[in-house]
Protein backbone atom coordinates (compact mmCIF):
# COMPACT_ATOMS: atom_id res chain seq x y z
CA UNK A 1 0.00 0.00 0.00
CA UNK A 2 1.53 3.54 -1.26
CA UNK A 3 0.64 6.84 -1.87
CA UNK A 4 2.88 9.16 -4.56
CA UNK A 5 2.41 12.33 -4.06
CA UNK A 6 3.52 14.89 -7.42
CA UNK A 7 2.81 18.19 -8.60
CA UNK A 8 4.50 20.81 -5.99
CA UNK A 9 7.06 23.15 -7.04
CA UNK A 10 7.72 26.88 -7.09
CA UNK A 11 5.36 29.24 -7.76
CA UNK A 12 4.52 33.13 -7.91
CA UNK A 13 2.01 34.84 -5.76
CA UNK A 14 -1.41 34.55 -7.29
CA UNK A 15 -0.36 31.59 -9.14
CA UNK A 16 -1.62 27.64 -9.53
CA UNK A 17 -0.27 24.37 -9.36
CA UNK A 18 -2.01 21.03 -9.29
CA UNK A 19 -0.78 18.23 -6.81
CA UNK A 20 -1.71 14.68 -7.08
CA UNK A 21 -1.79 11.64 -5.38
CA UNK A 22 -1.74 8.09 -6.78
CA UNK A 23 -2.42 4.90 -4.51
CA UNK A 24 -1.43 1.65 -5.07
CA UNK A 25 -3.38 -1.42 -3.77
CA UNK A 26 -6.91 -2.25 -3.09
CA UNK A 27 -9.66 -1.20 -1.16
CA UNK A 28 -8.62 2.76 -1.84
CA UNK A 29 -11.95 3.56 -3.58
CA UNK A 30 -13.59 2.96 -0.56
CA UNK A 31 -11.17 5.45 1.67
CA UNK A 32 -12.02 9.05 2.52
CA UNK A 33 -8.36 10.75 0.82
CA UNK A 34 -6.97 14.18 2.44
CA UNK A 35 -4.13 16.44 2.10
CA UNK A 36 -2.20 17.68 4.84
CA UNK A 37 0.76 20.15 4.78
CA UNK A 38 3.65 20.95 7.17
CA UNK A 39 5.33 24.07 7.05
CA UNK A 40 8.73 24.99 8.85
CA UNK A 41 8.33 24.72 12.75
CA UNK A 42 4.90 24.38 12.40
CA UNK A 43 2.60 21.41 12.92
CA UNK A 44 1.08 19.52 10.42
CA UNK A 45 -1.87 20.25 9.20
CA UNK A 46 -5.37 19.33 7.93
CA UNK A 47 -5.72 21.56 3.90
CA UNK A 48 -8.70 19.41 2.52
CA UNK A 49 -10.75 16.36 2.81
CA UNK A 50 -12.85 14.18 0.11
CA UNK A 51 -15.08 11.59 1.61
CA UNK A 52 -14.74 7.97 -0.59
CA UNK A 53 -18.10 8.66 -3.20
CA UNK A 54 -16.76 12.32 -3.57
CA UNK A 55 -20.01 13.82 -2.51
CA UNK A 56 -18.53 15.20 0.64
CA UNK A 57 -15.20 17.91 0.89
CA UNK A 58 -14.39 19.98 3.91
CA UNK A 59 -10.98 22.50 3.43
CA UNK A 60 -9.42 24.38 6.46
CA UNK A 61 -10.60 27.79 6.32
CA UNK A 62 -7.65 29.56 4.88
CA UNK A 63 -7.73 28.04 1.20
CA UNK A 64 -11.69 27.55 1.27
CA UNK A 65 -12.67 29.61 -2.36
CA UNK A 66 -9.07 29.45 -3.32
CA UNK A 67 -8.29 24.82 -3.09
CA UNK A 68 -10.34 21.98 -4.79
CA UNK A 69 -10.18 18.94 -4.00
CA UNK A 70 -11.28 16.09 -6.37
CA UNK A 71 -10.70 12.02 -7.12
CA UNK A 72 -10.86 10.01 -9.72
CA UNK A 73 -11.28 6.31 -7.84
CA UNK A 74 -10.75 4.23 -11.10
CA UNK A 75 -7.65 5.66 -11.05
CA UNK A 76 -6.83 5.67 -7.11
CA UNK A 77 -5.97 9.35 -7.45
CA UNK A 78 -7.05 12.20 -5.51
CA UNK A 79 -5.79 16.08 -6.48
CA UNK A 80 -5.54 19.32 -5.27
CA UNK A 81 -6.59 21.85 -7.28
CA UNK A 82 -4.84 25.19 -5.70
CA UNK A 83 -5.25 28.42 -7.13
CA UNK A 84 -4.10 32.27 -5.72
CA UNK A 85 -1.35 30.74 -3.60
CA UNK A 86 0.17 32.99 -1.27
CA UNK A 87 3.43 33.10 0.58
CA UNK A 88 1.73 31.22 3.63
CA UNK A 89 0.70 28.49 1.45
CA UNK A 90 4.19 27.51 1.54
CA UNK A 91 5.03 23.75 2.88
CA UNK A 92 5.74 20.76 1.98
CA UNK A 93 2.24 19.09 1.26
CA UNK A 94 1.34 15.49 2.16
CA UNK A 95 -1.40 13.04 0.57
CA UNK A 96 -3.61 10.73 3.38
CA UNK A 97 -6.33 7.83 3.76
CA UNK A 98 -8.19 6.79 6.24
CA UNK A 99 -11.11 4.51 6.56
CA UNK A 100 -14.30 6.12 7.37
CA UNK A 101 -15.15 9.96 7.83
CA UNK A 102 -12.84 12.71 7.20
CA UNK A 103 -11.41 13.92 10.10
CA UNK A 104 -8.94 16.80 10.67
CA UNK A 105 -6.50 15.08 13.20
CA UNK A 106 -3.77 13.84 11.22
CA UNK A 107 -3.41 10.93 14.03
CA UNK A 108 -6.43 9.56 12.38
CA UNK A 109 -5.22 8.76 8.98
CA UNK A 110 -3.81 5.16 8.55
CA UNK A 111 -1.58 5.87 5.26
CA UNK A 112 0.51 8.31 4.14
CA UNK A 113 2.47 9.78 0.68
CA UNK A 114 6.16 10.86 1.08
CA UNK A 115 5.11 14.75 0.54
CA UNK A 116 5.54 17.09 -2.25
CA UNK A 117 7.32 20.61 -1.48
CA UNK A 118 5.28 23.68 -2.65
CA UNK A 119 6.59 26.96 -2.54
CA UNK A 120 5.04 30.17 -2.85
CA UNK A 121 7.09 33.25 -3.58
CA UNK A 122 6.23 36.96 -2.92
Amino acid sequence: VQLQASGGGLVQTGGSLRLSCAASGRGFSTYARGWFRQAPGKEREFVAGISWSGDSTDYTDSVKGRFTISRDNPKNTVYLQMNSLKPEDTAVYYCASKKGAINWSSQTWDYWGQGTQVTVSS
